[in-house]
């Protein structure tokens, strides 16, 4: 095949790094404990019942996965009861936070964005996938782009065919 009809990636010659978000999104299960089923008639915490309850949990049921703790009963929980349910459950699980499944994912994309090693995009062009099948909290892409604006050459966001020039330095 002669040089002029030889079918060329432009986009691969071109030195831009491809980077997906969702890659660094934590794998595992997402479980939510809701206090509201520790409570007497879901409403009062009563001391002796909430710890019999904490006791009879199983831990290898969150092994190795994300919870998220929250309370969906109108009713008064003292921050020590938070206390009880995680010493339970923190050497099985990944990680606990207060709050509902987004507060959890804003979390742990918030640790993923910042442990990640960008060396190799230092003084490059990057683009930034916009579609993905996963679900990424926005302030995911905020916390990026401050990771990425000192040491990228430029960003962009979107497709290869189709991209929104955010930066060049």
């Amino acid at each position: 095949m002669s040089e002029d009809l030889e079918i060329k990636n432009k986009i691969a010659e071109s030195g831009l790094i491809n980077f997906d978000l969702s890659t660094l999104l934590p794998k595992g299960k997402r479980i939510g404990i809701d206090l509201k089923d520790f409570l007497f008639e879901g409403l009062i915490l009563k001391e002796k019942d909430f710890r019999e309850k904490i006791s009879a949990l199983n831990p290898e049921d969150y092994e190795n996965s994300y919870l998220y703790i929250y309370n969906s009963a109108d009713a008064i929980v003292p921050l020590w009861a938070y206390f009880l349910i995680t010493a339970k459950l923190t050497e099985t699980a990944k990680k606990i936070v207060f709050g509902n499944r987004e507060d959890l994912e804003v979390l742990l994309m918030h640790n993923a964005v910042q442990t990640y090693d960008y060396t190799e995009m230092i003084g490059k062009r990057v683009l930034v996938k916009g579609c993905s099948d996963e679900s990424i909290p926005e302030n995911a892409y905020i916390e990026l782009v401050e990771q990425l604006k000192p040491i990228v050459k430029s960003l962009m966001f979107g497709e290869a065919c189709s991209n929104v020039p955010i930066f060049k330095n």
